[in-house]
């Protein structure tokens, strides 16, 4: 008489030994979440009664975050708050620590955004915390636009692919306005509108650069970015 697969497949699992999960990505590499809190950040939506960029990004991190820090060391770096038209609003909140989620979340709802979008110094300062030249790590920048402070995020890539031990940046695009209306760089006529150059530094890194416009797509961007989903 056939036994039902099922039954089989119990008795095999009882047989042989137990076998870890095997993860997508190497979840022991340490993580620094790079975030924009530019002026831009401030702006409504395409309605007047739609949330601010920065209300919707806080609701994505809310949705996020408890699931991917149980799992990944998480450090956070905010950019952009500051005086008007100052570059100098870089701010390490703190260096990877375990269940990051709820720390991650009180720093974004107490921002303020304001100020230029030094991204680029961001994530070249997220790779120094993460040790980048003798230790694996990932780096995951939310931005809404170009570097506004004269960075270049495509020289920075090629920087950190050929020094780094094994670094990988991933680009998440959120409502990605590209102004063309000021001088351009020759990285930015390199990018349609609606990219960021900044996808310049997953391009290199070997990272994932992902557009998203929604609460929904950017909480799940999250997750692929700084989660670690396993297989099986």
């Amino acid at each position: 008489m056939k036994r039902p697969l099922t039954t089989c497949a119990a008795l095999l699992a009882g047989l042989l030994p137990h076998v870890s999960p095997v993860y997508a990505q190497d979840c022991t590499r340490d993580a620094m979440l790079v975030f924009d809190g530019s002026a831009s950040m401030a702006e409504l939506g395409l309605q007047l009664d739609e949330p601010k960029r920065i209300d919707d990004a806080r609701a994505a991190l809310r949705d996020a975050m408890p699931q991917i820090a149980p799992i990944r060391r998480i450090g956070l770096i905010t950019y952009g708050p500051g005086p008007e038209n100052s570059c100098d609003g870089i701010n390490l909140k703190f260096e990877p620590v375990p269940d990051a989620a709820g720390r991650v979340m009180e720093a974004i709802a107490w921002l303020d955004p304001n100020g230029l979008t030094p991204l680029t110094e961001a994530v070249r300062e997220a790779a120094d915390v993460l040790n980048y030249r003798t230790t694996p790590g990932i780096v995951v920048l939310v931005t809404d636009g170009n570097d506004t402070c004269g960075g270049m995020p495509c020289a920075l890539g090629a920087n950190l692919a050929a020094t780094g031990a094994d670094l990988t940046v991933h680009v998440i695009g959120f409502r990605v306005d590209t102004d063309r209306m000021g001088l351009e760089s020759q990285d930015e006529m390199s990018f349609p509108e609606g990219i960021s150059v900044a996808k310049c530094l997953s391009d290199q890194t070997g990272g994932m650069y992902v557009s998203t416009d929604t609460v929904e797509e950017l909480s799940d961007a999250l997750r692929r970015t700084l989660g670690c989903e396993f297989i099986g």
